[in-house]
């Protein structure tokens, strides 16, 4: 490897295509600050793609079976519960009845 190669720290990723590329831009999404920053942007075609994918999820494999399995955190079910999944309905009248 080059000795100037830079390594970039990505915690998110969004990735889009179009009918002839996968583009991957790599996030950088710091605390109490709203706005992602790509820090990257990987662009394949959609085979290579496909052998990135295979790669990534052969390495993800060896690393489970010397480390253990990843746990993913919980994700919202939907887009409702992803904007609204925190509030919760109040009961500021228990005396409330629909009759």
């Amino acid at each position: 490897m080059p000795a100037t190669l830079n390594a970039i720290y990505s915690n998110a990723a969004v990735v889009t295509q179009t009918h002839s590329e996968i583009v991957l831009d790599f996030l950088q999404v710091m605390p109490n600050d709203p706005r992602a920053r790509v820090q990257t942007r990987l662009v394949m075609t959609p085979v290579n793609a496909k052998l990135f994918l295979k790669a990534l999820a052969e390495n993800l494999e060896r690393y489970e079976t010397k480390h253990g399995e990843i746990d993913l955190p919980p994700q919202p079910t939907s887009l409702a519960d992803q904007l609204f999944g925190s509030l919760r309905p109040t009961d500021d009248n228990p005396d409330n009845s629909n009759g």
